[in-house]
């Protein structure tokens, strides 16, 4: 591996662009990505591109066209031998050898149940890269739909990749173990979450509660016996049917995780080390690529995030939601996510007392600090506590839908306001982090109260209901 890619690193020109388009083509094509990930080929290129020596938007298009063509590859070969392939290789392994046409159906239904998601999620992972598109192929996933999502996952792959390597400079090598850590998490979650889909799909289908599910598990019944009151305790944290339960524990681990990433953060820019040195490289980066649509673009979305758009729209929904709906509670938690988010960051910023980017590289006003970014910070809790109040009583699949479309609206602004040069790259995710922060602690508030009004009529109903943990 480390001759490979020093041997990346002498390369000019021509020969430099066809590696850093060939590695990524040939990791799905050619099982290529479990001996070589193609991620580091990309990444090399970005650092040639820091140095000099390739230009950054041909290196981007290598990377990119390289994943779209090696997935594309890996489709057609899926879809005419796949099944041959791998029941051949299968039958050579010995805890799958009799059961591999089971678990090649097990394998194609998760591809056909996810669709695109899986081709486009499966990109940032080195063993669902390589596997992915060729089981998209044999589950017959209509080609267009399989080719929009590898664009779409080949471009955000690809051009982000270039641009780690491109910020990481002679770094590189800290980058791409980070990159490498970063994917196996990925990995980790994508498997954790197709055992709690499994999970969740066999309770639905039994007309069962996941506590009881789970109880039936062997090692699950051996540390219940051992720790039978924290096992009932955690068997209400993933109740999907209590207020008290799953909703709950979501809420709480995303707040602990935003609160943890805005204090790193805040950390790294008090004491002048880690994220905070990258920062001048990223708007030096920025600011060279600035171009006239753009620059249009961003100075209309960074609007989304500013008082004379959010203080309407949240005063317009609280009154329809209070005059209309009856429903107080939204209401004010709309108003409260606001102003509350306004305060959060005003104390933050005279806490910290960073200083903003030079004045020369902004493209509107801006005075006074720079971290966190208020832009960020109330388009954050406000278009979320939006998404909130507008999706009551709605499936699972809306809500979520909704909270992305909040998620990308805040994620847009943040970028606005580094593209425009008035914050730097951590204040507007420390932002981010700040205002989802504060959003989630209001909506534990919500859920809890939520509990309370409902609490009487569960126990009622589940007064002989025993839960994991129960002896």
């Amino acid at each position: 591996m480390a001759r490979i890619t020093d041997w990346i690193l002498t390369l000019n020109g021509g020969v430099a662009l066809a590696v850093v388009f060939l590695i990524p083509a040939l990791e799905a094509s050619a099982f290529l990505g479990f001996l070589f990930p193609g991620e580091i080929a990309v990444l090399l290129g970005g650092v040639l591109a820091f140095h000099g020596r390739l230009s950054l938007p041909a290196v981007i298009a290598a990377a990119v066209a390289g994943a779209f063509v090696g997935d594309t590859v890996g489709y057609v070969v899926g879809r005419r031998w796949g099944r041959q392939i791998l029941r051949r290789v299968g039958r050579r392994i010995p805890f799958l050898r009799h059961r591999i046409d089971e678990h090649l159906e097990s394998a194609q239904a998760y591809v056909r149940r996810r669709g695109g998601a899986a081709v486009f999620f499966g990109r940032f992972t080195a063993a669902l890269r390589v596997m992915v598109p060729g089981l998209a192929g044999m589950a017959e996933i209509p080609y267009g739909q399989f080719a929009f999502y590898n664009a779409a996952g080949g471009l955000l792959w690809g051009t982000g990749f270039v641009l780690l390597g491109y910020l990481a400079g002679a770094a590189w090598r800290r980058v791409a173990a980070d990159a490498s850590k970063i994917g196996l998490a990925l990995l980790v979650v994508v498997l954790l979450g197709l055992v709690v889909g499994r999970l969740l799909r066999g309770v639905r289908e039994r007309g069962e509660r996941l506590p009881d599910r789970l109880a039936r598990v062997r090692s699950v019944a051996w540390v219940r016996g051992k720790f039978p009151r924290r096992s009932a305790w955690l068997a209400r944290r993933i109740d999907v049917d209590s207020p008290w339960g799953f909703a709950l524990s979501l809420v709480v681990v995303a707040g602990v995780t935003s609160g943890w990433i805005f204090a790193g953060l805040a950390q790294d820019v008090l004491a002048h080390e880690e994220a905070a040195l990258s920062d001048p490289g990223v708007t030096r980066l920025v600011v060279a690529h600035r171009v006239a649509w753009a620059t249009g673009l961003m100075k209309g979305m960074t609007w989304l995030g500013s008082s004379w758009v959010l203080i309407p729209l949240v005063v317009a929904l609280s009154g329809y939601l209070a005059l209309r709906r009856h429903d107080r509670w939204l209401a004010a938690l709309l108003l409260v996510a606001l102003v509350g988010a306004d305060v959060c960051y005003r104390v933050a910023k005279s806490l910290v007392g960073r200083a903003r980017p030079p004045a020369v590289l902004h493209l509107v006003g801006a005075s006074g600090f720079s971290f966190p970014s208020g832009h960020a910070t109330a388009a954050t809790a406000a278009w979320g506590a939006v998404a909130v109040a507008l999706t009551v009583g709605r499936t699972v699949r809306v809500k979520a839908l909704a909270g992305t479309c909040a998620g990308l609206v805040a994620a847009l602004v943040a970028f606005s306001r580094v593209y425009l040069g008035v914050h730097w790259w951590t204040d507007v995710v420390a932002g981010m982090a700040l205002g989802g922060a504060w959003l989630c602690l209001l909506l534990v508030g919500t859920i809890v109260r939520n509990g309370r009004a409902t609490a009487p009529v569960r126990d009622e109903r589940e007064a002989d209901r025993p839960l994991l943990g129960s002896t």
